[in-house]
């Protein structure tokens, strides 16, 4: 061969080969055109320039390499389309990555970040990220995983940066011919108890839900699939955010939001050839937000949807007759805080909006309970973390929207009522009979009024129990057979029953209830035989013999 010809072949080799091999690089001197595609180095993702669905225009995106259904993950000009196949991905003269076009003089996308070395280059990592790195320390300059579009991939990070404040969030695309940002987006709402939300618009349209340890309390199917994603949920100061890696690194999964405003979590099953979805949200109407408006929950079990909660009835009957329950519910008396009230328990609810919760994971449920009914405002109380039987506390100070239940699954709410609907919400759990268990307390309640009558000087039972030793006052021959919890709360209440006021005295139907129920009771005060008191007029009268004298009747003291 012509040594001349065979330098020149050689040279053509040298020039042509990275560009007919896989590669993931782009370097200052190496750009990429429409048509070839860069394949990170375990090929599990391709990046190149494509044409969503029936659509010509050309986009810069990023897909699976292994699924044979194109699969578009994350798209750099969404908002600025090639319109033929002129594009171009190049470092430009400030180390920035740009997408341009031969036959578009402006740019039309950017990195767009003040970079401080001319030496920088782009890399497709095998996760799916697409880096801009400072070649000679590997510094991360750019990466794609912080400017998701619509989909999250395994390794990306959803929530907010608290140190940089930057926001992960998606955005759906406006069709699927169309990857331009849509109507709805999935973010992060960090304040209270941090939940996502589906926006359309800037509305609330479906929520997650507060993490509960285990998984968002708005999707329990997430518990279903623990052997396939490992979830992992940061609140600390640097940030608040949610990610998750997979057990089996050959499964491709993802996340996406479509341009209906549904949220997806799909696995690609190779052996059909098609992405399998684990769940999607909204699923039923119920998951609509706050479609039943405030203090209101929606059930899919019945055609009704709607209901109270206890407490409350409807704000708007007229509306709520014509099925328009977006109004809501009121309570059906005014609040009674200062008096007897409760906690009425729901069980397995998606808990409400969170955003004006209070979180204090040091407290347990009893102290939670105690601090919610110290504050009037406070409307109810759960535990903020499921690990470990439960723990911590999250209370409510406001309007309760947007709650829903489940048929096996879901969370356990305390909703504060008055004395009148917890005697309610007992008879009618209670099934219009008394328990064997009530009965028994009934009967130490009988025997401990007793031992106060008989056997006891008042003051002197409220002496014990004010120095803590209530339990002194039963007989020492009865204690080895009573609970003890069960005669202390006997004894709490019979000193409420014995209250000087009479506002200040439990109605019989609301000491049942305390009975029954371990709830927080208010606490005694001086019973009326210790030291009455009396007002001025009283005073006055005994003090100047002021004071008619009845000289007809005759009155014969009773029992009642």
């Amino acid at each position: 061969m012509d040594p001349e010809n065979y330098s020149l072949n050689a040279l053509i080799l040298v020039l042509v080969f990275p560009f007919c091999t896989s590669r993931d690089t782009i370097t200052p001197t190496q750009p990429i055109t429409d048509g070839p595609i860069l394949v990170s180095k375990g090929e599990n993702f391709a990046l190149g320039f494509f044409s969503p669905g029936s659509s010509r225009d050309r986009y810069l995106g990023i897909w699976y390499n292994k699924v044979s259904e194109q699969t578009v993950v994350w798209v750099a000009n969404r908002e600025s389309p090639i319109k033929d196949s002129s594009g171009v991905l190049m470092i430009n003269g400030d180390g920035n990555l740009v997408v341009a076009s031969r036959n578009q003089s402006n740019l039309l996308w950017s990195t767009n970040i003040t970079v401080a070395t001319m030496d920088s280059i782009a890399k497709l990592w095998n996760s799916g990220n697409f880096v801009l790195i400072q070649n000679n320390s590997e510094r991360v300059l750019w990466q794609s995983f912080d400017y998701p579009t619509h989909t999250y991939i395994p390794g990306m990070k959803m929530g907010l940066n608290r140190k940089t404040g930057l926001n992960w969030f998606l955005t759906s695309w406006k069709s699927p011919n169309d990857p331009a940002r849509g109507n709805f987006s999935y973010a992060l709402d960090p304040r209270g108890s941090p939940q996502f939300f589906v926006y359309r618009d800037s509305a609330p349209y479906w929520r997650t839900g507060p993490w509960n340890g285990h998984r968002w309390s708005g999707v329990p199917v997430m518990t279903h699939r623990p052997f396939i994603f490992n979830y992992s949920f940061v609140n600390d100061q640097d940030g608040v955010y949610i990610t998750n890696t997979l057990y089996n690194d050959s499964i491709f999964s993802k996340m996406v939001l479509d341009d209906s405003g549904t949220i997806q979590r799909l696995t690609w099953v190779d052996g059909i050839h098609r992405w399998n979805m684990f769940w999607s949200a909204p699923g039923d109407q119920c998951d609509n937000y706050g479609l039943c408006g405030a203090y209101g929950s929606c059930t899919s079990k019945t055609a009704l949807e709607c209901s109270c909660i206890p407490g409350f009835e409807p704000k708007s009957p007229r509306d709520w007759n014509m099925k328009d329950r977006s109004s809501g519910c009121v309570r059906k008396r005014e609040s009674s805080c200062g008096k007897v009230e409760g906690f009425v328990k729901l069980e397995r609810l998606k808990l409400p909006d969170t955003s004006m919760s209070r979180v204090d994971r040091s407290l347990s449920l009893l102290e939670c309970e105690k601090q919610c009914l110290s504050n009037c405002s406070c409307t109810a109380y759960s535990s903020a973390d499921l690990n470990g039987g439960g723990s911590g506390c999250m209370a409510w100070y406001g309007e309760l929207m947007d709650i829903r239940d489940y048929p096996n699954e879901g969370q356990d709410l305390y909703v504060r009522v008055d004395a009148i609907e917890l005697a309610a919400y007992a008879r009618r759990n209670s099934k219009g009979f008394l328990g064997q268990k009530r009965n028994v307390v009934i009967l130490i309640l009988s025997i401990v009024a007793g031992l106060f009558l008989l056997f006891m000087e008042l003051y002197q039972a409220w002496d014990l129990w004010n120095e803590g030793r209530a339990l002194d006052i039963v007989d020492s021959s009865m204690v080895d057979s009573c609970p003890a919890h069960e005669v202390s709360r006997c004894i709490h209440v019979g000193l409420l029953c014995v209250q000087e006021s009479a506002e200040n005295r439990p109605a019989m139907p609301t000491i049942v209830f305390m009975l029954d129920n371990e709830t927080t009771m208010p606490p005694p005060k001086q019973p009326a035989y210790v030291f009455r008191t009396r007002n001025a007029a009283d005073l006055y009268a005994i003090q100047t013999g002021n004071c008619s004298i009845n000289e007809v009747t005759m009155t014969t003291t009773e029992a009642r």
